[in-house]
């Protein structure tokens, strides 16, 4: 075999299960991220699987960011033996315990000791490291490599990954995307291309089309909500806990802040309708509430306009119309409230493809009212209860979804925003490989339509400029 080399465990089959092996020698290498495959790309009871590759010699684990399909397989990493360091962002450091801890109570166990040594472990591996430093991960006589972490502007903390790898006197800069963001995140500071990649691993999951102009998707959001309020009904959005959410709530807060200047406009909906002031904005997850917290703590890494709302005495992720549900007896009341009294609300709860989590119990008590909406800002994997019923939007007759098991007609509208994606589209994707100058492109971690339109893109853009580009899709 060459060095270095590449291996893949994950990322492959589809947009989730990122796991990616650098082998720097024939006894040493690196993992990146160690994820969870989700929907249909998983096979059964994949989150307690083994890892399905040997983990002697893995010098260090690197984690592009926390969301589950990244680092989800992280506890059978450390079943299969594996002590070495965690490395990730600073952020990325403090998000990664609580992510972990959340998913290890949901299917692995919830007794307080096992959990406890289980975070002691966590706590004691991870390695914080410092966006655009240099960290020594390898040094011997004829091999050393380094890694560094940039920002990827795809959620708080989220970096891809340089790695800098000296090899008998020769010299390869490997370049691992994870998950690139959109250019427009109102929360993040944009993403700066890598100065230079003989090897880019490159993300594809929009690698077949183009955003929509981002500009007006708050007009869009709020549309949608004057129109549920006209409905009288509840606008239910599935969100992943970490990244979707946080933006959710700072978008919800600067049109609250806008209505609240504006003097608060007309009540929607006529006598008996209702007021923006007085709508609550229900956050109906306990891991989304300590990740925001966690957000609200670390505005030193937010970009200028968020820090500059903070500044003017605003709390765009902590704003008094606000409502955080606890506990699952609060939750169950919260739906049979909403249900019963057809009170206007807006509920954002996960999971973010509604095949677990709370936003189970509102669908389940609110798909068949057509006054409802379900609003998805987000990637929905195939096979999930949430692409049926994003799907079901402008199907003719009523479509079923299976709930835990059970078929629920769906009546409710179902709305896709689509400016609310939190990776970059295919001229994003294009123009990252340009910058970097890559030589070699491998596609990973999309849809494999979406990797074969990406990498035919790829080509032509660089035969255009005259530059020789391998791409290759990973299997």
């Amino acid at each position: 075999m060459q060095f270095p080399s590449i291996s893949h465990h994950g990322g492959t089959r589809g947009v989730t299960g990122s796991c990616h092996q650098l082998h720097l020698d024939s006894t040493a290498s690196l993992l990146v991220d160690c994820g969870l495959e989700q929907g249909d790309e998983a096979p059964p009871g994949a989150g307690s699987l083994p890892p399905g590759f040997a983990v002697q010699g893995i010098q260090a684990l690197v984690i592009t960011h926390v969301h589950l399909d990244h680092v989800g397989r992280i506890p059978a990493l450390l079943a299969a033996g594996y002590r070495g360091p965690i490395l990730c962002s600073e952020p990325s450091a403090k998000l990664l315990p609580l992510v972990l801890e959340d998913a290890y109570k949901l299917t692995i166990s919830s007794e307080p000791t096992q959990v406890a040594r289980y975070l002691e472990i966590i706590n004691s591996l991870v390695v914080p490291v410092p966006f655009g430093q240099w960290h020594s991960v390898v040094k011997k006589s004829q091999l050393k490599c380094m890694i560094r972490l940039q920002r990827a502007g795809h959620l708080l903390g989220s970096a891809y990954v340089e790695c800098d790898v000296h090899v008998a006197g020769i010299n390869q800069r490997i370049v691992f995307s994870g998950d690139l963001g959109h250019q427009d995140n109102p929360l993040l500071h944009q993403l700066q291309p890598p100065e230079r990649a003989d090897v880019l691993v490159l993300e594809s999951t929009y690698g077949d089309r183009l955003h929509p102009d981002r500009s007006d998707r708050q007009q869009q959001l709020e549309w949608v909500i004057d129109r549920a309020l006209q409905d009288r009904g509840t606008v239910l959005i599935p969100a992943f806990s970490l990244g979707r959410t946080q933006e959710l709530l700072f978008e919800l807060e600067d049109i609250l802040h806008r209505k609240a200047l504006l003097g608060d406009p007309p009540v929607v909906g006529g006598d008996d309708g209702f007021a923006w002031s007085r709508l609550p904005i229900i956050l109906d997850s306990p891991l989304a509430q300590r990740i925001t917290g966690v957000y609200r703590q670390l505005h030193d890494y937010w970009n200028e306009e968020a820090n500059a709302r903070l500044a003017q005495g605003r709390d765009p992720l902590g704003f008094g119309q606000l409502v955080c549900v606890d506990t699952h007896a609060r939750h169950r009341q919260v739906v049979n409230y909403l249900k019963s009294t057809g009170r206007p609300a807006i509920v954002i709860a996960g999971n973010g493809m509604c095949s677990g989590g709370r936003i189970v119990g509102y669908l389940k008590a609110m798909l068949a009212d057509p006054r409802h909406e379900v609003v998805f800002v987000g990637y929905q994997v195939k096979g999930t209860p949430g692409s049926v019923i994003q799907a079901s939007e402008g199907a003719k007759g009523y479509v079923q979804v299976d709930l835990e098991g059970e078929l629920y007609e769906i009546r409710a509208k179902a709305v896709s925003l689509r400016g609310y994606s939190g990776h970059a589209d295919q001229a994003g994707l294009v123009r990252f490989a340009q910058r970097c100058s890559a030589r070699q492109v491998v596609l990973v971690h999309g849809e494999r339509r979406a990797k074969q339109a990406l990498a035919q893109v790829l080509r032509e853009t660089f035969a255009k400029a005259g530059i020789e580009l391998s791409v290759t899709i990973a299997e």
